[in-house]
């Protein structure tokens, strides 16, 4: 990979007014590709009085007009907007300072209010000590919206304000989206641009339109115009997404071609990702028709790893994630609205019980081998289950079989309770 593509001395020379403020939309109708998100957040703010939670939580990727958003609907609405920002001071003491009186008393000029708190996840360690407890009981009382931003929901940390506010998913813009934003300020700046010039930055930015418009000034500005030649260095941006954040690409949405590139930047293998599909869609889908579609394109998938192992033609991987992800994406007929708490995949922890489990077993049939002189295999098969079956219907027998295959009081217990196990059978 290219490595950065100019000096830093050089920009900081010859860059202007940044084209991020110079081009940042005047109105909420200039966010692209978030219209549901806007609706909720508009809906949210104009029946605030009548929600039963008293804060709105946007999450989604850096960059894709979660911040921008709170700040045109207080315009919008001729709202008061209250920021506390991820360079303030944000200790338990200091919001409350900052943000006690102002969630609980009228604005000077008898305006209302919006308390915008970014990046609600950056609150951590000992700079910010109990900044989220602080946040989540002033939310609770605020007599103003109060709208939190954050990239990754699901972090433990933000159970207590997850639990509390409604949850707006923000998601990752599409290339096409960013391509024509690039365009329109390409044209408003007098810039030659290659539209595939300016593809190739859209693709590479992440989802975060910030960076493709100062990558896009940066360009132009050294080179003055924008090109497949000025773009070739471009250094990539490439996200390692958590699992959950492509999660909810998958089951949050209904564009396949959204859902295609979920796991594209997951530090996970392909299989691995499956997994966390499987474990979670039936929390998610609780319609049955949307999850009998969603497990059909689930075992197509694995249909077509099958063949890659059987035949080593690696080119059904492509078949694999698609089925995994925009099949699956596309099975439901609605998004759920709903919370759900995404859980690791448990296979590995099932195999483990399950061999912990088994393990009592492979001892007692040894014991019974060697006191029978037959195989282990046969022991399990046959004398086990027996014996199970002896010690639960005659109890006065099983101290005497003890005895014979010098099984310990655990042992004696664990063909006690597993008599009517088929498992042993």
């Amino acid at each position: 990979m290219a490595g950065t593509l100019i000096n830093p001395v050089r920009f900081c020379i010859i860059m202007s007014s940044p084209w991020t403020v110079t081009h940042k939309p005047s109105d909420i109708s200039g966010i692209k590709g978030q219209e549901t998100a806007l609706a909720e957040l508009r809906k949210y703010i104009e029946t605030y009085k009548l929600q039963k939670k008293k804060s709105v939580l946007l999450h989604g990727p850096s960059g894709c007009g979660k911040t921008l958003a709170a700040s045109l609907l207080a315009k919008q609405y001729a709202l008061e907007l209250i920021e506390l920002n991820a360079s303030d001071e944000r200790n338990a003491s200091s919001i409350e300072a900052v943000l006690g009186p102002a969630l609980k008393q009228r604005s000077l000029f008898f305006k209302g209010k919006i308390i915008l708190i970014d990046e609600v996840d950056g609150l951590s360690g000992r700079d910010d000590r109990g900044g989220l407890g602080a946040v989540a009981k002033l939310a609770e009382d605020s007599i103003f919206p109060v709208i939190m931003t954050c990239q990754d929901p699901y972090d433990d940390k933000l159970s207590s304000i997850r639990s509390k506010a409604l949850m707006i998913p923000f998601t990752t813009p599409d290339h096409k989206i960013i391509t024509e934003i690039l365009k329109e300020i390409c044209a408003k700046e007098g810039v030659p641009a290659e539209e595939s010039a300016l593809r190739t930055i859209a693709r590479r930015c992440g989802g975060d339109i910030r960076s493709a418009i100062t990558d896009t000034q940066t360009i132009s500005q050294i080179h003055k115009r924008i090109t497949e030649k000025e773009t070739a260095g471009l250094e990539e941006r490439w996200r390692t997404e958590s699992v959950i954040n492509a999660l909810i690409k998958v089951f949050k949405n209904s564009d396949p071609q959204i859902a295609l590139t979920a796991f594209d930047n997951v530090n996970e293998d392909l299989d691995g990702c499956i997994r966390w599909i499987d474990e979670n869609l039936p929390k998610e889908y609780t319609d049955p028709s949307d999850l009998e579609r969603a497990y059909e394109a689930l075992s197509m998938s694995d249909v077509f790893k099958g063949r890659i192992m059987r035949w080593q033609y690696w080119r059904f991987l492509v078949y694999v994630n698609a089925l995994a992800t925009a099949g699956v994406a596309a099975a439901k007929t609605k998004r759920s609205p709903g919370f759900v708490q995404y859980s690791q995949d448990q296979r590995g922890l099932r195999i483990w019980r399950n061999n912990m489990k088994y393990q009592k077993r492979k001892g007692i049939a040894q014991k019974i081998a060697e006191g029978t002189h037959c195989s282990k295999r046969r022991a399990i098969l046959d004398t086990v289950p027996y014996l199970a079956t002896m010690m639960a219907k005659r109890p006065d027998w099983a101290q005497s079989i003890a005895e014979e295959y010098h099984l310990d009081p655990e042992e004696v217990e664990w063909l006690k309770r597993t008599s009517q196990d088929s498992s042993v059978k």
